[in-house]
């Protein structure tokens, strides 16, 4: 059994599977959820052998935007403690926007998606997370700083000021919370068949160090903010886009 304990959303492919490969590599125990069962399976089975401990990842099927199902994670958990928890699931939904119907269904189709399942998730979790020492981190996007997805920058912007929210609550306790903000990264689902050699250009064009973003690098950011080392780093939102978009 490793030494610490994390639950990782959307843990099945791209961000969320090198997350909790990461922290496997780090003597985590990782419990990664998704809706996809067959694809968590398979991750979680992959990562273990991967870094030379089978059975070190399970997994748990459940959809984050419905309460009951959020309880069978924390059944899933067992009451162990939680040292940290990665937001990760979520992504941009598109819809019918032709009608106010539409854009009402389309807006709270990307707010469940990327704040609610967060939301849940974190708050379920809340009272098995570790005193003193447990980690928060949600993952945004650079669309909730440059604007560009509509509903889906609006739903990722709302995590920032959620974070900084949970940031104060829980600081008093000795738990961070905070946020990575990527920018374009390449070898994930996110564009699905929408992403064009045009496209893939023009984004690296845009970064100051001339390549896409791995979702290792990612990865690489969260392990840092859940680790001891980022034990004075709490309410802040860290971009990681290759220069796409720069501080502030």
């Amino acid at each position: 059994m490793g030494e610490r304990f994390a639950v990782v959303s959307g843990g099945g492919t791209g961000i969320g599977a090198a997350v909790a490969r990461g922290l496997v590599d780090d003597g985590y125990d990782v419990l990664v959820v998704g809706r996809r069962g067959d694809v968590l399976r398979s991750a979680a089975e992959a990562i273990g052998v991967e870094c030379g401990r089978p059975g070190a990842v399970t997994a748990v099927t459940a959809d984050l935007t419905d309460p009951g199902q959020v309880a069978g994670v924390v059944e899933a958990v067992g009451g162990r403690g939680v040292d940290a928890v990665v937001n990760n699931a979520g992504g941009y939904l598109g819809g019918d926007t032709g009608s106010l119907a539409g854009t009402a269904a389309h807006w709270r189709a990307n707010l469940d998606a990327n704040v609610l399942t967060a939301v849940l998730l974190t708050e379920a979790l809340r009272p098995v997370l570790r005193r003193p020492g447990g980690r928060v981190v949600l993952l945004s996007s650079i669309a909730a700083q440059r604007g560009g997805g509509g509903a889906y920058s609006a739903a990722k912007a709302a995590l920032h000021g959620w974070a900084y929210d949970l940031a104060t609550q829980l600081g008093k306790e000795q738990i961070t919370v905070n946020v990575v903000s990527p920018g374009y990264v390449a070898e994930t689902e996110f564009f699905g068949d929408r992403m064009t050699p045009e496209g893939h250009a023009a984004r690296v064009a845009a970064t100051l160090v001339g390549r896409a973003g791995q979702p290792d690098d990612i990865a690489a950011a969260v392990r840092y903010l859940v680790s001891p080392a980022a034990g004075y780093v709490t309410g802040q939102v860290l971009g990681v886009n290759g220069g796409s978009v720069l501080g502030r």
